[in-house]
């Protein structure tokens, strides 16, 4: 290799945007038998997949860290989103990001996942406000851990993505209020949802959510399920097993 090219690959890498952690919510509705999954589709002129049908979800806000809720997630889920955590890994910053897809999927579906209840701290955040406005508080335990992948080098964006999935019964309340980011927002079968233009991590990820339901009808402990982590490591796409 040349110096030149030597040089060329060191800026590269020196300018490569760091993934940001981000978390996105898949909402499960089997009220009619059929697994039914709420997706939405991003704007053309989004910089992020667009054009693309996505699950509700976004990168985690500073504002996460310091959020009441009803209770907490579940041990297993907490200690899994710890496993392999990129710089400091902290039960803070885990917490946040399983926060972050409650308040992504509210303010990008007007879904709230939470119970009854107010806040005794102030809220700093409109995001944050407009939520406990309804009288509710997000509910950690309705949330379950179950795929991570973080977006491949040479992305104008990449985010360290973490899954997490939810019965429709942890909806406490639909509201009208919406950001707009995604449209044409409606519930999809799983077969629906393959004929769909998907980013290629969300079609794999469709799958695990699949395998994961499955588990969860043969009453497989949530506690003993892996989680597919998928990143690029020495030019090749990887997929490990998270397991504790």
């Amino acid at each position: 290799m040349s110096e030149s090219d030597q040089i060329s690959r060191s800026v590269d890498k020196t300018l490569a945007p760091k993934p940001r952690d981000s978390a996105t919510l898949i909402i499960v509705d089997t009220t009619d038998g059929e697994p039914r999954i709420l997706m939405g589709k991003r704007g053309p002129d989004q910089v992020f997949m667009p054009g693309k049908y996505v699950f509700p979800g976004g990168r985690v806000d500073a504002a996460d860290r310091n959020v009441e809720t009803i209770d907490e997630l579940h041990e297993a889920d907490a200690a899994k989103l710890l496993i392999e955590m990129r710089d400091t890994p902290s039960a803070v910053r885990a917490r946040a990001i399983a926060l972050a897809a409650i308040r992504e999927t509210f303010e990008e579906t007007g879904i709230l996942v939470g119970a009854p209840g107010q806040p005794q701290r102030p809220v700093e955040t409109d995001a944050w406000k407009g939520f406990y406005t309804h009288g509710f508080m997000p509910q950690l335990s309705q949330i379950r851990f179950f795929a991570r992948a973080i977006t491949p080098p040479g992305r104008p964006r990449r985010y360290d993505s973490r899954f997490f999935y939810a019965d429709v019964s942890a909806v406490g309340l639909r509201t009208e209020i919406i950001d707009g980011e995604l449209s044409s927002l409606d519930w999809f079968s799983f077969d629906e949802m393959r004929a769909l233009d998907l980013p290629a991590i969300t079609r794999v990820v469709l799958e695990d959510l699949i395998d994961r339901l499955k588990l969860d009808l043969e009453g497989f402990p949530a506690t003993e399920a892996a989680v597919p982590f998928y990143r690029h490591k020495n030019g090749a796409s990887r997929r490990q097993l998270l397991s504790l």
